[in-house]
């Protein structure tokens, strides 16, 4: 296991054009220059949202990503694979031994990861209907 400890950083939602410290979505950001993929938990998509809860979901999951990372120092800590098949770092995000990710699986904002995507739209509208 890989830790590497992080002082603050200033992190933006990301744009067009060079990515250098950013948050994309809700699972995946830039530092320094680097793409991270947040390894333990799938959050919804905000580009290429199934339907409009999940688009929804996925706003508010990369609004609160971006809170967490610019509340202070974390870890990026390697469990597994460092890569996945796109080239992103993967990497668990802790901050005082707490995952962020489980923060927002915790807030109902994401999914621990399973191996795979699940169906936002699906979860969503049987939240709804449970209400």
């Amino acid at each position: 296991m890989a830790l590497l400890t992080l002082t603050a950083a200033a992190f933006v939602f990301c744009a067009q054009g060079p990515r250098t410290t950013c948050v994309v979505d809700g699972d995946t950001f830039w530092l320094n220059g680097e793409k991270v993929r947040i390894a333990d938990i799938n959050a919804p998509e905000t580009s290429g949202a199934a339907c409009p809860a999940e688009a929804a979901q996925g706003e508010a999951a990369k609004r609160r990503l971006l809170s967490l990372l610019n509340a202070g120092p974390f870890d990026l800590i390697v469990q597994g694979r460092a890569q996945d098949r796109y080239g992103r770092l993967l990497r668990t995000v802790t901050r005082g031994g707490r995952s962020l990710g489980g923060m927002l699986v915790a807030e109902g904002l994401a999914e621990p990861w399973q191996g795979k995507r699940g169906d936002w739209c699906a979860m969503l509208a049987g939240s709804r209907s449970s209400r």
